[in-house]
């Protein structure tokens, strides 16, 4: 695997794949790599002939300054991973790379998707999550850009963008890896203590519960899933069954064929998400 520190580099890396006209997936990632990044890579390297990584940390997408100083950076470790992966190209650039004096993000039209679910919980998220994706995608002009259903809401607004970014580039969701009791893979786990790790895969039990034909319409299941997570003591920020083309609340499970449920929570100090697709 080489590794671009640059976008120098990484250009001069990439100049002799365009020439040979090679496929190149993409993986943006923030570090702190697991299974769930490792599977997105070995997607990508089935379907191109080239993949390259990104670990870069943005900070124009934390609306807490102090949720940005705790995330954990494990470079020495991400990279040997990567390694196993057999990854072609890791872009590990600055902030000062990504975001140089000279460069101004374009304004994109999120529409409603940054007024719901985390665009409410998370204010101004999604703009510097899309401000990122535009960057990175511009340095490494990928045909294929993979990212993990864990973060929906994101994969969403990142296909709704996509035609006002001019990019000619696939996007392809890849299902979410989990722990063998359930749980998520995320790069926050590991600050899970070992009392809040036993009770964290609730939050995927109470979300399968949706698919058990039990519950009459979408609130009366929503209803049922905040009790049943506030009383193995997590805060609910929300949960939602949503349309999944434009994420926004159904009121009746028969409103349309592409339905999810989604949720976030506070357990302890750590916020996690999940979601499932249901019939």
């Amino acid at each position: 695997m080489k590794i671009a520190r640059t976008n120098e580099q990484l250009s001069a890396l990439l100049v002799e794949a365009k020439k040979n006209k090679a496929t190149i997936g993409f993986v943006p990632t923030m570090g702190a790599l697991h299974a769930g990044h490792l599977a997105l890579i070995e997607q990508s390297k089935n379907e191109n002939t080239l993949t390259v990584c990104s670990i870069f940390v943005n900070p124009t997408q934390f609306n807490d300054a102090a949720d940005l100083a705790k995330y954990p950076r494990t470079e020495e470790s991400d990279i040997k991973q990567l390694e196993e992966v057999m990854c072609d190209i890791l872009y590990l650039p600055s902030v000062d790379e990504v975001y140089p004096v000279s460069w101004k993000s374009p304004d994109f039209n999120l529409g409603h998707f940054d007024s719901i679910m985390e665009g409410k919980m998370r204010p101004g998220h999604f703009k510097g999550m899309a401000q990122v994706v535009y960057r990175l995608l511009c340095l490494v002009c990928p045909n294929r850009l993979y990212m993990g259903q864990k973060d929906l809401q994101q994969f969403t607004i990142i296909k709704h963008l996509i035609p006002q970014f001019g990019l000619d580039i696939e996007l392809v969701c890849a299902p979410i890896v989990r722990e063998e009791d359930g749980l998520a893979m995320s790069s926050r786990n590991v600050r899970l203590n070992e009392d809040e790790r036993a009770i964290a895969p609730l939050i995927y039990k109470t979300l399968t519960a949706a698919n058990s034909n039990t519950f009459k319409d979408p609130q009366i299941y929503c209803d049922f899933a905040i009790t049943q997570l506030e009383h193995a003591y997590m805060k609910v920020e929300y949960v939602e069954v949503v349309d999944r083309k434009t994420l926004l609340p159904i009121k009746n499970w028969n409103d349309t064929s592409e339905k999810a449920v989604c949720v976030a929570v506070q357990l302890g100090p750590i916020r996690l998400i999940d979601n499932i697709f249901i019939d």
